[in-house]
């Protein structure tokens, strides 16, 4: 314990590691980019998906194997595979990413449109309402709480997965793991860990943050 509080010490008051491209700002901004984007690309695919296929009704079946599909894929061995075949680039990091981010924003984005009351949505097509309005208005604010559950997990296994990035010379605080680990410097190791583990907590920060704001206090 005492020798990984002084690795801890050693690694946030080294001056050098706060400077440069190499530097903990510069590290931490990387993994923000590989990690947002994913995110990004990934709800940008589920969520329109699992929204028309909850509303409609259609699709229940494949989204739940798909996803499932999804989660089986081995996301370092995908990685690797995306190298061999694409080269180093930007792509072959960012769609394992997107494809392990895709399955809990799809399902909970599906069922959390399919969990709006039968009763409820009858009565807003009863006032008038279109197919669309009804998705927008009723069942969009129901399935909310889910759907932010989803993107939460999602966020939380893209940013702590995106360490893999350093595997194939990208950036990102997983530089310092791959890099401590070569050298056998326990101090960048531990470092690197410590800040993977400081980013997860803070999309769990945000997101509950986003919950309180978003989510109606009646459906919390």
């Amino acid at each position: 314990m005492t020798s990984l509080w002084f690795s801890l010490q050693e690694f946030f008051s080294t001056s050098s590691n706060w400077s440069g491209p190499s530097g903990i700002p510069a590290r931490v901004g990387e993994h923000a980019v590989y990690t947002i984007l994913a995110w990004l690309l990934a709800a940008g695919i589920a969520v329109p998906i699992g929204l028309w296929t909850g509303h409609s009704g259609r699709g229940g079946l494949l989204v739940g194997a798909s996803a499932n599909a999804a989660r089986a894929l081995p996301t370092y061995g995908v990685l690797v595979l995306l190298v061999v075949l694409l080269g180093i680039g930007l792509g072959p990091v960012l769609i394992p990413l997107v494809a392990l981010a895709i399955p809990p924003i799809l399902l909970n984005t599906y069922e959390g449109v399919r969990a709006a009351p039968p009763a409820i949505t009858d009565a807003a097509r009863g006032m008038g309402m279109t197919g669309r309005e009804v998705l927008r208005q009723v069942e969009l604010p129901i399935a909310l709480p889910l759907m932010l559950v989803g993107l939460r997990t999602a966020a939380v296994q893209v940013v702590a997965t995106a360490t893999i990035a350093a595997a194939v010379s990208f950036g990102g605080i997983g530089r310092y793991i791959i890099d401590g680990l070569a050298r056998r410097d326990y101090t960048l190791v531990v470092g690197g860990a410590v800040l993977a583990m400081a980013a997860s907590i803070l999309v769990l920060v945000l997101f509950a943050v986003a919950r309180r704001v978003l989510v109606s206090p009646g459906l919390r």
